[in-house]
């Protein structure tokens, strides 16, 4: 099967392509420019670098989020318009979920997590049994002290993965203590082709519904809903 992974969700942009269970292509780069510039353009030239023409995909895998507002429409919207004209299934998957993928030899719990500023996060957390992800604390919009007073109750060693580690690695340090687990820098990074390995028996989902996983409202949107609140009670 011909499968295409899209990760735009973070700063990072990931695309993959499997074919008969092989990654035979993927493109990794971490630029803060912008996803909708330049997605279609990397799919494209994976496309032709390994002779693929469109009608040949199979199926779309797709980060649904949680993770930054634009970069999560713009590869659902891409994935999706896709996987309609194309005529394929389509599965989303968490962000956070594809991510723990970079822990998956880890004896211990895995914490992916994205800043969510104001110190909050976007977190889960997992860990392996045999060839199994288990989510053992689910998703959350979460203030990064709270979380990493969850997890220290634990009292067992934490993997933790982000590409925001910097702003919060002194916090988790200080709070976790020896069970802090903090790999190299290129794990921090996720890759569509994990996304892939995250898919395997995963329910399909309806190319017209499956929307994003944003764990909060958006700023705008968060504030809109507060005025129409404030309206009603005032009428």
């Amino acid at each position: 099967m011909n499968i295409l992974a899209i990760d735009t969700s973070n700063q990072v942009m990931s695309v993959a392509i499997q074919q008969n269970e092989q990654i035979i292509g993927e493109i990794n780069t971490n630029l803060a420019k912008n996803h909708s510039v330049r997605l279609m353009p990397a799919i494209d030239q994976l496309m032709k670098d390994i002779g693929l023409m469109p009608d040949q995909l199979e199926q779309i895998v797709v980060a649904k989020g949680p993770g930054s507002f634009t970069g999560v429409r713009i590869g659902l919207s891409t994935a999706k318009t896709m996987a309609w004209a194309l005529n394929i299934p389509i599965v989303g998957i968490s962000s956070l979920e594809v991510l723990a993928y970079q822990g998956r030899f880890f004896n211990g719990l895995i914490c992916p997590f994205f800043d969510a500023r104001r110190g909050m996060v976007y977190s889960s957390t997992y860990q392996w049994q045999g060839t199994i992800m288990e989510e053992i604390v689910p998703e959350s919009n979460i203030s990064m002290e709270d979380l990493l007073n969850k997890l220290k109750a634990y009292d067992k060693p934490v993997l933790f993965l982000s590409p925001d580690m910097h702003i919060h690695q002194e916090a988790i340090e200080r709070i976790v203590g020896i069970n802090a687990m903090i790999p190299e820098p290129t794990y921090h990074l996720p890759r569509a082709s994990h996304l892939i390995l995250a898919s395997k028996d995963k329910p399909i989902d309806s190319t017209h519904t499956l929307t994003p996983n944003y764990l909060r409202l958006a700023e705008a949107e968060a504030k809109w809903l507060e005025q129409q609140r404030e309206k009603q009670a005032n009428e």
